[in-house]
């Protein structure tokens, strides 16, 4: 009896102490949401704003948000046939009519440097986003959901924004995928000497040549994304998004920086050499320790890096290419990027430290190039 007693003792010993553990890492849940319906066709842009997107309720810790392209059957949908150029998940708040005179929504942006509403998102990725493992450690998140946050009069809300590229029968599926002006049907005002492809030529609605007679049977899609969270509590640690465009083009003014980041640029070759470098010099401004860290780039892409003022390499993203046709290894298309998961504390951030972004491509023609850092800084450690 006495020795029943004992491996009692010890078996609620272990069960407390499992649950004493399980409650300091916080419990993670796991829930998978549809987007709104696109109904795709050959040729055809979507760029489409889905207010009031599904999302955890409460006061909670995201640990990831993985997202992928679906068809009506919620099978993955290749690359090859409808791109993703772009997806996006942002936090506003939205007016719930208690002052129903006020703004009918408030965005609240990322921390990153960009002015205004220029690259928003919590959350975004492109074509490789099938390959990009977007879990970070415990007992890190981004928190979300903090009533104290909330203005007077306001819920929380999430809108996503997704763009696709219907290239099925497309007489150039590649410079479809680049937004060439001259492949598609929009005005040709945006077609100019300087300006040959980019989101301004393939705007929502647009349609990219077909080979003559090509026809293809409607596709109805949605963006499956699954996101990973746990409850907030004093043992969750906030980290801050910030978004780094290598388009930024940094103006003084006084002693204050504007940040205008342009988004996307293109390559026009002047040399023969193998490779194009783009680079900007920026501040986060309020440093930290950085937690995660991957580039965003499309076909082209030989890799991006990230430096300190003092050389020091931060982070490398480099892509992985396709060698099939399934969905996640489509050959030619960007399919991954390449994560960093420094160990917490061995890579920290300066306050005001200038960072250095370079954005490497193959030197050759191509448009409507994005060159985005999506990184994460802790305040403090665990």
């Amino acid at each position: 009896m006495g020795f029943i007693s004992k491996a009692l003792i010890l078996s609620i010993s272990i069960l407390v102490l499992q649950l004493n553990i399980a409650y300091s890492r916080g419990e993670v849940k796991s829930k998978t949401f549809l987007s709104q319906t696109l109904v795709s066709e050959p040729g055809l842009v979507h760029n489409k704003y889905f207010y009031d997107a599904e999302f955890p309720k409460g006061h909670v810790a995201i640990r990831s948000f993985d997202v992928e392209l679906v068809d009506e059957k919620l099978n993955p949908v290749p690359l090859h046939e409808v791109y993703i150029h772009h997806w996006t998940a942002t936090r506003y708040f939205k007016n719930n009519g208690m002052f129903p005179n006020n703004k009918t929504r408030i965005f609240k942006r990322n921390s990153g440097p960009c002015e205004n509403l220029t690259m928003p998102y919590y959350w975004g990725l492109g074509g490789e986003s099938r390959g990009v493992i977007s879990d970070i450690p415990e007992p890190y998140g981004i928190e979300v959901g903090n009533p104290s946050e909330l203005p007077k009069g306001y819920d929380e809300k999430w809108v996503l924004n997704v763009m696709t590229i219907d290239t099925r029968g497309a007489i150039d599926k590649f410079g479809c995928t680049e937004c060439r002006c001259d492949l598609f049907d929009g005005p040709k005002s945006n077609f100019t000497k300087e300006y040959k492809g980019g989101v301004k030529c393939c705007a929502d609605n647009t349609r990219c040549k077909l080979i003559k007679g090509f026809q293809g049977p409607k596709k109805i899609l949605r963006f499956r994304y699954t996101i990973k969270w746990v409850e907030w509590d004093q043992h969750q640690v906030p980290v801050r998004i910030h978004v780094i465009d290598v388009t930024d083009n940094v103006v003084k003014n006084g002693s204050q920086a504007l940040h205008h980041c342009q988004l996307e640029y293109s390559i026009f070759p002047e040399n023969s050499g193998p490779v194009n470098v783009k680079k900007a010099n920026i501040s986060i401004g309020k440093g930290g320790y950085l937690i995660y860290g991957a580039a965003h780039q499309h076909a082209g892409s030989v890799g991006a890096t990230l430096y300190g003022q003092d050389g020091r390499v931060l982070c490398t993203s480099t892509p992985k290419y396709g060698k099939g046709k399934e969905a996640g290894n489509e050959k030619g298309y960007v399919v991954a990027m390449s994560e960093c998961l420094p160990k917490p504390g061995s890579v920290k951030i300066n306050d005001n430290e200038i960072l250095t972004m370079e954005s490497r491509y193959q030197n050759k023609f191509l448009t409507g190039l994005m060159g985005h850092f999506y990184i994460l800084v802790a305040e403090k450690l665990a």
